[in-house]
């Protein structure tokens, strides 16, 4: 195995602690007379137990060593991978090498541990490949991340030759990408020194969909006709979502993030405080083949704050243009994100009221830089007893009309106002109480 591993090429270039090389080190060393069988076996055991921390991680089950092989090739970003992810297989030389080490890594995946575990005195790898996760809360691990992981297994371990092991990896780089931006859907920015950035996948983003959203039909059609323009490659503008609190602005952009994920749609937020590493951002993922948004969320800035200026110039009017493959969309409770005061009027000709002062014009000037603007107001008393009625329908809760409605009259008077967000506590409040009374718990 040690020499497979060592003959790999475009797949070749493995960390020293990655299991892989660790795994082949380790087989290196039993051809050493020298060396401990004791060792060995320590060696191996400590790599089992990081195979065991990466399925626990990904909730990984099954033939663990599949998975693990599976990840290993999806993670793999290198020229050939990155050519081929959401597009067909180009023909070149470097198909040739690649198809190598698809054979190798065909080899590795199909390899009897029998000799190995007898030669040992071991059987971890016996026990890997049946191996039964133990039942666990699904919010612990990144669900999409393990299920893309082991359907690939699966697929990899019905391929029947090298070809269609190749035909295997490449149709799983067309269809979902390669790295962490193939696997995951959402990503926040860690900040390093030199002004390096990390991304961060985020585990479990909130499954919501638009019809999730109860009205709002006009914001949702303009946001889905902005984002469909965008994934298709045609040309489309940054949005600002804006209004009330509660109002569903956030949601809604988690649902174009859930509908458009499998046409290559991939969301990093990034908060106010990192806008200065906006140009860093931008210039890591101008080259990937997905379409990026930019999330800001509840985008606001006070007077003495100047980080919007960084935003102005990665919006519009910068040196460098912004890639096509990227837009920006933000979320505020403001229609003019910057909070402007009397006195920035100060400097205003009274006897002419056509122009503000320029520090008015200055600020203004950003919002007009989001190409798309959608007013989500407070719903009316009518349409928010509509909402309550909606959610308690799709919740189950068969309470009468008169009495839900007064219900919801009480909870917004002391709960924040009307708004989607409070619907949706009264409704998760009223679960709770029916399951109270259904299971006879003593609250």
């Amino acid at each position: 195995m040690y020499q497979e591993i060592s003959q790999l090429l475009m797949y070749g270039d493995l960390e020293e602690s990655s299991i892989l090389y660790r795994f082949g080190a380790a087989m290196a060393k039993l051809e050493d007379p020298a060396c401990k069988k004791t060792e060995i076996v320590k060696e191996i055991h400590a790599i089992s137990k990081r195979l065991l921390m990466l399925a626990t991680d990904y909730g990984f089950d099954e033939n663990l060593w599949h998975n693990y092989l599976a990840f290993y090739i999806i993670m793999n970003e290198n020229p050939f991978s990155l050519v081929n992810e959401h597009s067909d297989v180009r023909e070149g030389t470097v198909n040739t090498l690649v198809k190598e080490d698809f054979s190798i890594l065909r080899s590795l995946f199909y390899y009897d541990f029998t000799a190995l575990e007898e030669k040992l005195g071991i059987r971890c790898f016996s026990l890997f490949s049946h191996y039964q996760a133990v039942q666990k809360n699904k919010q612990m691990y990144n669900q999409n991340v393990s299920e893309k992981v082991r359907s690939l297994s699966r697929a990899l371990e019905n391929a029947e030759d090298d070809r269609e092991f190749f035909q295997v990896i490449t149709s799983f780089y067309k269809a979902f990408g390669v790295g962490m931006f193939g696997l995951n859907k959402a990503f926040r920015i860690n900040e390093h020194a030199q002004g390096e950035v990390e991304f961060v996948p985020i585990n479990n983003m909130e499954q919501v969909v638009l019809s999730d959203l109860i009205g709002y039909e006009t914001q949702k059609r303009k946001l889905i006709e902005n984002t469909e323009a965008f994934v298709k490659g045609k040309k489309a503008n940054n949005v600002l979502l804006f209004g009330d609190s509660g109002t569903g602005k956030s949601t809604s952009i988690k649902a174009i993030v859930n509908q458009y994920y499998d046409q290559g749609l991939r969301m990093i937020e990034i908060y106010k405080h990192q806008f200065k590493n906006l140009s860093t951002v931008i210039a890591a993922i101008k080259n990937r083949n997905y379409k990026f948004i930019i999330y800001m969320d509840d985008l606001s800035f006070e007077e003495h704050e100047i980080e919007y200026k960084f935003l102005k110039a990665v919006i519009e009017g910068g040196v460098e243009t912004k890639p096509d493959n990227i837009l920006i969309y933000a979320t505020s409770n403001r229609r003019h994100l910057i909070r402007e005061t009397w006195n920035d009027r100060n400097d205003q000709d009274n006897l002419d009221d056509k122009h503000h002062s320029d520090t008015v014009e200055e600020k203004l000037s950003l919002v007009n830089r989001f190409g798309v603007t959608i007013n989500y107001n407070k719903p009316a008393p009518k349409e928010y007893a509509d909402i309550v009625k909606e959610l308690a329908r799709r919740n189950g809760i068969s309470m009468p009309e008169e009495e839900l409605v007064a219900e919801a009259r009480r909870w917004e008077m002391a709960h924040g106002g009307i708004s989607g967000r409070t619907a949706q506590q009264l409704i998760n409040y009223l679960l709770y109480h029916l399951e109270v009374e259904n299971t006879g718990i003593d609250e």
